[in-house]
């Protein structure tokens, strides 16, 4: 039997026309999931893969997953961090763990995309035609109307610029962020409080860890002007969704987009798909053509990489 790879999460069946596969084709079996796998199954599914790649964070491998896979010898995920595999453990057990390039703009460009259709009442003007209505919302102007970002890491700084480009007051916060590194940017650097007080559209820019899970909870979300908007094309955890979801409900603020959940994909039952005042989207900030090509054309290169003795792109612990 060929040595086995598994391609995993690949929800929209592109893997494989994505990248040249030819070369792993000639010596491994190439097996593709097109669902999202946990427990049991993703077990029994990898028992003989010796090498998986993984699409972002759709797939945990922590040591206790690990140690279920002795075939296993080669992890590839795409990006350079993936805070789902606990790589000192693979190191530990002998498995290679390679990356590829991370995604570009275009997180930052649905960003604004976002600010736009909940600024304009893009979606309900949109369903409103498609059943024969017609104008029945008034929107607002993102000319002249605060930005806060809670961030200003690569995508904060994108989404800065663009939100300067459309003429808004950019303001950012984030724990160790001076007046002086954000200034670099056009940005104005404010508290925590400040920014959840005076921002008409607030956008999360952090990455998620230990300290940033539920950095933006019940207490922030009531500072927001009922007339205010969230953002979320981060991570779910970093807002609390139980405090976002009843902030939504009452009116607290007047809504939100959201690409990221706490539980992806979405439960069908999740109550944010009950809410008339959220615009939620499947994880489709980095899901491009371009960013799929260097994903995968990537992780092709990473497997024939490991695969004559000389593992590239390998993340650090």
């Amino acid at each position: 039997m060929p040595a086995r790879v598994t391609i995993l999460d690949d929800y929209q069946s592109v893997a494989l026309s994505s990248a040249d596969w030819s070369g792993v084709a000639e010596r491994y079996e190439i097996d593709v999931v097109t669902s999202h796998l946990e427990g049991d199954e993703l077990i029994e599914r990898l028992a003989s893969s010796e090498i998986v790649v993984a699409m972002r964070e759709r797939t945990a491998f922590p040591a206790s997953v690990l140690d279920r896979l002795p075939a296993l010898k080669l992890l590839v995920t795409t990006g350079m961090a993936n805070a789902s595999i606990d790589v000192a453990a693979a190191r530990a057990r002998g498995i290679v763990v390679s990356g590829t390039t991370g995604s570009g703009r275009e997180v930052a460009e649905l960003t604004m995309g976002l600010l736009v259709a909940l600024a304009r009442n893009v979606v309900a003007e949109d369903r409103s035609m498609h059943e024969g209505g017609w104008q029945h919302t008034i929107g607002t102007r993102l000319e002249g109307k605060t930005l806060g970002l809670v961030g200003l890491g690569k995508q904060g700084q994108w989404v800065a610029e663009l939100a300067l480009a459309f003429r808004m007051h950019v303001v950012a916060w984030s724990p160790h962020l001076t007046p002086s590194r954000a200034a670099e940017f056009g940005v104005q650097a404010v508290s925590k409080q400040e920014l959840f007080e005076t921002s008409d559209f607030v956008s999360v820019h952090v990455p998620l860890t230990e300290s940033s899970r539920g950095l933006i909870g019940a207490d922030d979300l009531a500072l927001m002007k009922g007339t205010a908007y969230l953002v979320n094309t981060s991570r779910g955890p970093i807002v609390d969704a139980e405090a976002l979801v009843m902030a939504l409900m009452v009116d607290t603020l007047a809504g939100a987009a959201l690409d990221v959940f706490d539980v992806e994909p979405l439960p069908a039952a999740d109550p944010l798909r009950s809410l008339s005042n959220v615009i939620l989207l499947p994880h489709i900030g980095y899901v491009v053509h371009d960013v799929y090509r260097d994903f995968y054309g990537q992780s092709v290169e990473d497997i024939l990489a490991f695969e004559s003795g000389a593992p590239i792109r390998e993340l650090s612990a």
